[in-house]
């Protein structure tokens, strides 16, 4: 029997397949890509044709020998790299190796499969294809482009701005939503205002927190105490009675199963993972062969796990649960492939509370309960339920006020007995005795004082859905994006949320004043678009990047030779540097804040910068401090270091 090379990306993939292969088959792992571009020039040949001059990694020197020696021993190489663009860039890249190297080259295949199941392994083993050359130019058109800004823009920051700084084609874009977010909510001013709740009683029951709604027949507005109490008076002498009393049926049809950007998001809501977190999570799990491959914008589930789904609701929760055809999901994107599946698990028969599950990691166990419940409640019946809207109306000298509330109850549980929805509902009492036009009696009035709040800042969830909902960048590439800005130290994350950083607020305004194509939100759409439309075969990827070039490379210049010089904001602390008497500032750093003397380069006095807490360590009593890692991350820690090394990456209680 002839001698099979497979080659993958990553160990973890080479052992599962290993399990499902026999020992004619040696699988190795490239760990990741084998050549790019290099480190230390633009790499881009713009004269001709923008072809690019990739160069073999010098830290995969041992694994391409490898590989090559692999290789010299075999009769056939198959290339079973993830099926993406990324993915079928590294088989690109593979393939060129052995090419390149070998003075006879065996046959080279091209497989590809959305799970690591032996069905899956040996159904691509029998149907091998071709590299994906649109895909690959995809892939290397996005590495050009951003390339080209990078390499460019950069020293242009470095030269205007700081040091040390760097641009992104998307990751720029990124940040200047996190800056407009953060212009609202300096300019927001709050505005007092008054809502009144009211208990009733009736003939048999309680009628508690019910919302004034209406006066007069127009919306509540109470903007001081005295309107209140003015309004109070009345409402505290008037009659009331239940002035109508609506049921009505409802059902809710479950949500489609788990793509890559509702994972990310819903990973972030409910368990406060950042994208990188959720993303490494499941490639550890796609590569043990748990779940099918999780980069994906398509809500398709393939016929075989359809039935084995179906089969699998009718036998635990029985035919009530089992609608008479499967659901079907599309979405309205031109860009889902439904060729390829949404994130499912490959057996749905692994519970989460199975062994196999309970050996798992503890974010990994997360996240397949996540998919797994997911997946199975995207084919189960319909939740059905009967809403109430009861109304109470007063009246007085020929004023009138409406009361409402509203609320709810399950009549048929269907795919909510699996429920992971973004919003947990919470199911109100249901009044069982009311009639309409019963007069009740008020009981007490609960006025309360609040204020209008500003804009939320973006976590990780409402973030992706964002650029979701504009086009900016793909679901792949957001958690490589959200690490970066923070790397950069352009934002930093409070409470899970992305706040603009001084040096973020100093950049962006710099590409938005002098390059607002490049910052434009319609434009980075659009190349996304164009990107795709490499991957589906319809645009040429020189044209794109030659029509890109043709007004950014004279633009650089210009703005080389016009642009101010930048001064980004230091934040004062109040104090007196100790050497020269000069204010103490908070700078940022390439390991994070710091204080320094504003006089500096004339003063070089400098001091850790300490975020306090107010808490007290547990194991010492010193007090506990934030501090960050090298990637911005933060963490709390004892003050009292080296001495005493409690650390927590939760808010410690």
């Amino acid at each position: 029997m002839s001698k099979k090379l497979i080659v993958v990306e990553s160990p973890t993939k080479a052992r599962t397949l290993g399990r499902f292969l026999p020992n004619s088959f040696q699988i190795l792992a490239s760990y990741g890509h084998i050549r790019d571009l290099p480190a230390k020039k633009l790499g881009i040949l713009v004269s001709q044709n923008f072809q690019p001059q990739y160069e073999y990694l010098e830290d995969k020197k041992k694994i391409i020998d490898s590989l090559l020696s692999a290789a010299r021993e075999v009769e056939e190489i198959i290339l079973a790299t993830d099926p993406d663009r990324e993915g079928e860039a590294i088989a690109f890249h593979l393939d060129y190796l052995f090419h390149d190297k070998l003075k006879k080259v065996p046959q080279v295949k091209r497989i590809t499969f959305h799970e690591i199941t032996q069905e899956a392994i040996k159904k691509a083993l029998r149907h091998p294809g071709r590299i994906d050359g649109n895909l690959v130019q995809a892939q290397q058109a996005r590495r050009l482009l951003d390339r080209l800004v990078g390499y460019k823009l950069s020293p242009l920051l470095w030269y205007k701005v700081r040091r040390g700084l760097s641009a992104g084609r998307v990751q720029s874009v990124v940040v200047r939503l996190i800056y407009e977010r953060e212009k609202e909510i300096q300019a927001f001013k709050p505005q007092e205002y008054w809502q009144v709740q009211a208990r009733f009683l009736g003939e048999k029951e309680l009628l508690d927190k019910f919302e004034l709604v209406k006066i007069n027949a127009g919306k509540v507005k109470i903007h001081s105490k005295a309107e209140l109490e003015k309004l109070l008076k009345w409402l505290e002498k008037s009659s009331y009675h239940i002035a109508s009393l609506k049921r009505q049926k409802i059902t809710s049809h479950p949500a489609p199963p788990l793509i890559t950007s509702t994972l990310q998001q819903l990973a972030s809501i409910k368990y406060g993972f950042n994208a990188s977190r959720t993303m490494r999570t499941a490639q550890a799990l796609y590569e043990k062969g748990l779940i099918t491959y999780h980069r994906t914008d398509s809500f398709n589930l393939a016929e075989l796990s359809l039935k084995e789904m179906r089969q699998f609701i009718k036998n635990n929760y029985g035919d009530e649960y089992l609608p008479p055809r499967p659901n079907i999901y599309r979405r309205k994107s031109k860009l889902a492939q439904e060729a390829h599946e949404a994130i499912r698990p490959t057996k749905v028969e692994i519970k989460p509370q199975s062994s196999q599950v309970r050996s798992l990691s503890r974010d990994e166990g997360k996240i397949y309960e996540l998919i797994w419940k997911r997946s199975l409640a995207s084919q189960m019946a319909d939740w059905q339920g009967e809403r109430l809207v009861v109304e109470i109306g007063g009246k007085k000298e020929g004023n009138t006020a409406l009361f409402r509330r509203r609320g709810w109850r399950t009549l048929f549980s269907g795919w909510r007995q699996l429920s992971v929805s973004e919003k947990e509902d919470k199911e109100l009492p249901f009044f069982k005795h009311l009639k309409e036009g019963e007069s009740v009696s008020l009981k007490k009035l609960i006025p309360e004082q609040k204020f209008t709040l500003p804009p939320k800042r973006y976590t990780d969830a409402s973030l992706i859905k964002k650029l979701e909902e504009m086009g900016i960048g793909r679901p792949s590439t957001y958690a490589p994006i959200l690490s970066k800005i923070r790397e950069r130290r352009y934002v930093e994350k409070e409470e899970k949320k992305f706040k603009l950083t001084n040096l973020g607020k100093a950049v962006t305004e710099f590409l938005l004043r002098y390059f607002p194509k490049v910052m434009d939100y319609n434009f980075t759409a659009r190349m996304e678009d164009s990107l795709d439309a490499i991957a589906q075969g319809e645009k040429k990827w020189v044209r794109l990047i030659a029509d890109f070039w043709k007004w950014f490379e004279p633009l650089l210049g210009e703005v080389k030779t016009k642009a101010e010089r930048v001064k980004i904001e230091v934040e004062k602390i109040g104090e007196k540097c100790p050497k020269c008497g000069g204010e103490l500032v908070i700078r940022i750093g390439k390991y994070g804040k710091f204080i320094s003397c504003s006089n500096y380069p004339k003063c070089n006095y400098t001091r850790e910068y300490v975020e306090k807490t107010g808490l007290k360590c547990s194991e010492c009593g010193g007090e506990v401090i934030i501090r960050r890692t090298r990637k911005g991350r933060r963490y709390y820690a004892c003050s009292n270091y080296p001495k005493c090394k409690w650390m927590s990456w939760r808010k410690p209680r």
